[in-house]
């Protein structure tokens, strides 16, 4: 298992954490910036051992342990792995499961893992149901005598539901299964889903973490004294959907202004919520900031703030939602989240067949631009 950097122990705050993310005194040049080791192998004691740690760049690398030391401080978790991507992640997560298992997953997921799990891992016989996870009872309903997993994604993608993360580990433990959370979203500056009771939290680094739109990467943290992560860490070295050097020295970088991009992102969504919400062009806003929504007093509860994603619905449908989006100056229309740029998308398209996004509605992530621009720009857009 990992063991996180002395400067970045779980006694610290998360702020603290994250600025000294990619700290590093080098003992011989002084240097304060971790170098980056891109050797694919390491050399061999004469022995026959590996008493400096390193074997191959797919078992490990000095920057991945790194990177992996800091997460895991940050979630305040035990262990990390580090993947390629966010995707390769969620897929080790169910890769350590067997055939035959059970998994309950929100209906309201991520189309990439709700695909993982009907394209591929439906035919290697792990069977999965989707419910409303925002309501406990229906999670309850769906456990099975061979459930293994319940998935929280909280909040949601594209919908920005909230699942209250310690009911419904508790309703996973109480069938002896493992409680899994998506906190890309969130991060662990606004939100710490193992000290609500998950048992591993996983991560896009690709977004918020790396936070600059130039580095793909994803993470499994586990909690202390977690089973379940050896098989994880298994899959990490056998399969080798493992990060670069730079990939992880990249975000490091970025997590170095997390707490303070995090900051930004929620004030700005914060506002341009409140806006949509009293403009007479816009049928509808998700936002869990928002009194009015559904969610709003767990989110409340179980987070630091509200975040930086939004979705909204345009009145007059589709056409008018595209129209909406090409009209915007300041938002690029592109997928992905989390960079310090303003994205906005038509979701629905982005799903493709079979989405059950409304088709009005556009998804947005807020940068950390001036918030006055932003709602400039949205004004002119939306008429």
């Amino acid at each position: 298992m990992t063991t996180p950097p002395e400067d970045a122990m779980p006694r610290l705050n998360p702020e603290t954490i994250a600025a000294r993310a990619s700290h590093h005194v080098d003992p011989t040049t002084g240097a304060i910036g971790a170098p980056i080791q891109p050797s694919t192998t390491f050399e061999r004691d004469a022995d026959g051992g590996y008493s400096r740690g390193h074997v191959y760049a797919r078992i490990g690398n000095p920057n991945r342990e790194q990177l992996e030391g800091v997460l895991a401080s940050l979630e305040g978790g035990d262990a990390c792995a580090a993947f390629s991507s966010g995707s390769a992640a969620t897929a080790a997560v169910f890769q350590s499961l067997s055939a035959g298992d059970h998994v309950v997953v929100p209906a309201d997921c991520y189309h990439g893992t709700a695909n993982l799990l009907r394209d591929v891992f439906a035919r290697w016989g792990l069977d999965a149901t989707f419910v409303d996870a925002t309501e406990p009872e229906q999670v309850r309903a769906a456990i099975k005598s061979n459930t293994r997993l319940v998935w929280v994604e909280t909040p949601s993608n594209p919908m920005l539901k909230i699942t209250d993360i310690a009911a419904t580990a508790a309703i996973a433990h109480e069938a002896g299964a493992l409680c899994v959370c998506d906190n890309t979203w969130a991060t662990p500056i606004l939100q710490r889903p193992l000290d609500l009771g998950a048992d591993l939290v996983v991560h896009s680094t690709t977004k918020y973490l790396g936070g600059h739109s130039d580095v793909l990467g994803g993470a499994v943290v586990a909690g202390e004294g977690s089973k379940a992560f050896q098989r994880i860490r298994e899959i990490q070295g056998e399969y080798g959907a493992v990060p670069s050097a730079f990939d992880c020295w990249l975000v490091l970088r970025g997590i170095r202004t997390l707490h303070l991009r995090m900051r930004a992102h929620c004030d700005n969504a914060g506002k341009i919520a409140r806006y949509l919400s009293g403009h007479p062009n816009v049928e509808a806003v998700h936002y869990p900031g928002l009194p009015a929504h559904p969610g709003h007093a767990i989110a409340t509860e179980q987070m630091n703030g509200y975040g930086g994603m939004l979705s909204f619905q345009v009145s007059g449908g589709p056409e008018q939602a595209m129209q909406t989006a090409a009209r915007l100056k300041l938002f690029t229309r592109a997928t992905s989240l989390g960079g310090t740029e303003s994205l906005i998308e038509h979701r629905a398209s982005i799903e493709g067949p079979g989405t059950t996004t409304p088709d009005n509605l556009l998804r947005m992530s807020v940068g950390i631009e001036n918030a006055e621009d932003l709602l400039e720009d949205l004004s002119q857009a939306l008429g």
